[in-house]
């Protein structure tokens, strides 16, 4: 009976053991499945103004989240803010009067069930961000890559040093044998006194002394030198300000293979200068903000951007005092006798800016692809047929043309000679 009683326990304290494994997967279940509606809704409703670990147009939701415990309130703020604003909430009135009043969307079809999914998804993906070590930071117990230790560079140096002194010592070891060998066996050492007096002859010696007597060898050597020579200073002298392939590290790291080939922007959202005016134009740091001010907001190159512009990202104001510009290096110099103009090209001659610049939407750092000689342009413009139907730009000179044909008079005005921009450049 008492062995009965026993098993008994036993089988009891199996059944609560796993009743309880059960319960606390179930809840787990429970959670990650509340997690994930959360997850959800906050995708479809709130990503719009908010991000969990930083500030958008509204506050971080992580720490916001953690940092408040009453659910309650939380509840009530989301499903209607204004209620709790109208009904003189200090906590809804401090974050409200915070930023700046901005009124937050009201979610009245939220359910409180839906509102807690969401806390509990944010306050999960928050403490496990918090959690992971920093960027480029080494896991506990991971070996850091420091590179070789400075034993290491310094045995490394020492053995080159031995190995160097030993090839010198075994080189003059050898040299020693051969004398000794060829003195056993009554031969002439080169470069040593012969019994006579007399100084031996050194074979090399008397190789380059039969090379320079041979006069034509010589006339062939000194006219292949002269050739080599003017044909390098030719080369030197026509590349003279030509920077081909120069590729200048820019201040801030930016990415046209990103931008203009993986995102496909196109070229003249940034450079609007190329096809109204002369110049392409550098882009100004508010085009950047049109995205950065929310896109890869935690960047180490778009802060460089903030810091230019003395923009705040937490607060998302502009303190001008603090604003300074930045001094991008310029690729592609023309000299100032030569007159190009980015409008007439890009414009009314329809030419891509990969046809001077190069894969540009390949290019990780732009570099100068072409190298903008006056040689370049000339067979350039050899080559490239003008398209002047429905281009207005042409009508004029294709009505000269006409006249020429036909052998009547054409003046400068006809060509365009009385248009401002001829005389008031």
């Amino acid at each position: 009976m008492r062995s009965f009683s026993l098993i008994l326990k036993q089988f009891s304290r199996s059944v609560l053991l796993i009743a309880g494994f059960a319960f606390w997967s179930l809840s787990n279940a429970y959670a990650q499945t509340d997690a994930a509606k959360g997850e959800a809704i906050f995708k479809s409703k709130c990503t719009t103004c908010h991000k969990i670990e930083s500030r958008l147009i509204g506050p971080a939701l992580g720490p916001q989240l953690t940092e408040e415990t009453d659910d309650k309130y939380l509840i009530q703020w989301i499903q209607n803010n204004q209620a709790l604003i109208a009904a003189k909430n200090p906590k809804a009135l401090k974050i409200y009067n915070e930023y700046n009043q901005s009124g937050m969307t009201v979610f009245a079809d939220l359910s409180d069930a839906d509102v807690g999914n969401i806390i509990t998804y944010v306050r999960n993906t928050w403490k496990e961000d918090q959690a992971k070590p920093a960027a480029g930071a080494a896991a506990p117990g991971a070996k850091v890559e420091s590179g070789p230790s400075d034993m290491v560079v310094f045995g490394l140096i020492g053995i080159i040093v031995i190995a160097f002194i030993v090839i010198l010592v075994l080189n003059r070891v050898v040299g020693s044998l051969e004398r000794i060998l060829l003195k056993n066996k009554d031969l002439v050492i080169e470069d040593e006194v012969t019994a006579d007096g007399a100084v031996a002859v050194d074979a090399k010696k008397e190789f380059i002394a039969k090379i320079l007597k041979n006069k034509k060898l010589v006339f062939f050597i000194l006219v292949a030198g002269t050739v080599a020579m003017c044909s390098w200073g030719w080369v030197s002298l026509w590349n003279t300000n030509v920077h081909q392939g120069y590729q200048p590290v820019q201040p801030i790291k930016y990415s046209h293979e990103l931008h203009a080939g993986i995102m496909k922007i196109d070229c003249q959202y940034c450079h609007s200068g190329a096809y109204k005016s002369k110049n392409a134009s550098i882009p100004s740091l508010n085009v950047c903000m049109n995205c950065h001010k929310v896109v890869k907001t935690e960047s180490e190159e778009i802060h460089k951007i903030y810091d230019a512009l003395g923009y705040d990202p937490k607060t998302q104001k502009y303190d001008s005092t603090q604003a300074k510009p930045i001094q991008w290096v310029r690729i592609h110099n023309l000299p100032d006798l030569a007159y190009f103009n980015h409008s007439q090209h890009v414009k009314v001659g329809g030419i891509k800016c990969q046809q001077c610049h190069g894969p540009v939407q390949e290019m990780k750092e732009v570099y100068q692809y072409s190298p903008l000689t006056m040689k370049w342009c000339i067979q350039c413009h050899k080559r490239t047929e003008v398209n002047g139907k429905g281009n207005a730009y042409y009508d004029s000179i294709l009505a000269a043309h006409d006249k020429i044909k036909k052998g009547e008079k054409v003046t400068a005005a006809v060509l365009g000679g009385i248009e401002c921009g001829k005389c008031h450049y």
